[in-house]
């Protein structure tokens, strides 16, 4: 089922990338149920000249070198005023960059007003920059698979099938084989940008692994913190299925089918399980065989082009050049 952010509070953005963002509060946290309602970031400097017309106020406030230049030459009347008229727009918070002390005119308003007000020391633009991915990140759509997804070789894979056909198996033989887990059992996959599919693992059970007949193991205790990757964009989807004489195989690989998760359509293969099939190695191939698709690369293109043009010259008439006597050439020499 699809999920749709429509707002975090302050106190999740400050929690979660206080770190990251390098921020700290300056107010107290009276004011941090406030939410934030859009993805983005915005930078109010017209705001701060009274023009509020087509003010975003649902997104982080952030003042940089010119927001505060500018409010040095005004006066605490005025300054008060226009931070008031902000507050009142319920802005979810300001965010003061370089390190900038806030004036005491913002300060007063802000804590009359219950306005969160932080201060990093990154540079303006590489605070929007990064804040505006991690904003991003949490109003991005997501949806949750039954399958498990690891990195193979630098491709996402997502293994999907019903339950029990062997996914977590083949997924820990890939592992030995030196693969990164990324979700077992239950990924969560976002939309980032528009374009990508991001899929992760939910925080509860991520790194461990449930193996029929043996129960729930730990899988960077046992292969180490290189066997655990934390996301992974997605390349390939592979479908296991239990085979019957009836299932039609794919032989060439020249029919490419897609999955569609949110909108976004992946390469997708189906595997047929059953007995003497290495599904792990299989799987191995067809994403290295993706890897060489991405730069290029088919190989199942490449040799049907290479046997139609077989074809072609097994197919055209062989001629043969009769050249005609020359008595000039035969005549014996005196």
């Amino acid at each position: 089922m699809q999920k749709q952010v429509h707002g975090i509070t302050v106190a999740h953005f400050f929690d979660t990338y206080r770190t990251k963002l390098r921020m700290e509060l300056l107010t107290g946290g009276e004011g941090l149920h406030r939410l934030i309602k859009e993805g983005s970031i915005n930078r109010p400097a017209l705001a701060l000249t009274g023009f509020f017309k087509y003010f975003a106020n649902k997104r982080v406030q952030v003042l940089g070198a010119a927001e505060m230049t500018y409010l040095k030459t005004l006066d605490a009347e005025t300054q008060e005023k226009i931070f008031r008229s902000m507050a009142m727009r319920h802005v979810p918070c300001l965010v003061l960059t370089r390190n900038y002390h806030a004036t005491p005119t913002l300060l007063k308003v802000a804590k009359e007003m219950r306005l969160p007000v932080f201060r990093t020391p990154m540079i303006t633009m590489n605070f929007v920059n990064l804040a505006t991915l991690c904003i991003d990140n949490e109003f991005a759509p997501s949806v949750t698979e039954h399958a498990t997804t690891l990195d193979i070789k630098g491709m996402g894979v997502l293994i999907r099938g019903s339950s029990g056909v062997g996914k977590s198996e083949c997924a820990l033989a890939l592992i030995e084989r030196g693969h990164s887990l990324v979700a077992d059992d239950l990924t969560v996959i976002k939309l980032l940008d528009e374009r990508d599919l991001m899929a992760t693992s939910r925080p509860l059970n991520r790194g461990w692994m449930e193996c029929r007949g043996i129960g729930i193991i730990n899988i960077t205790e046992m292969f180490g913190v290189k066997s655990l990757r934390l996301e992974k964009r997605l390349d390939l989807v592979v479908t296991l299925q239990e085979w019957t004489p009836e299932a039609v195989e794919e032989r060439t690989g020249l029919e490419e089918n897609f999955y569609e998760i949110l909108g976004i359509r992946i390469p997708h293969i189906e595997l047929f399980v059953r007995p003497g099939r290495d599904i792990a190695r299989l799987i191995e191939v067809a994403s290295l065989t993706q890897a060489l698709k991405r730069m290029g690369h088919d190989p199942a293109k490449a040799f049907n082009d290479r046997l139609i043009a077989h074809m072609t010259r097994e197919a055209e008439p062989e001629t043969h050049t009769i050249k005609p006597f020359d008595s000039e050439e035969r005549r014996p020499k005196l």
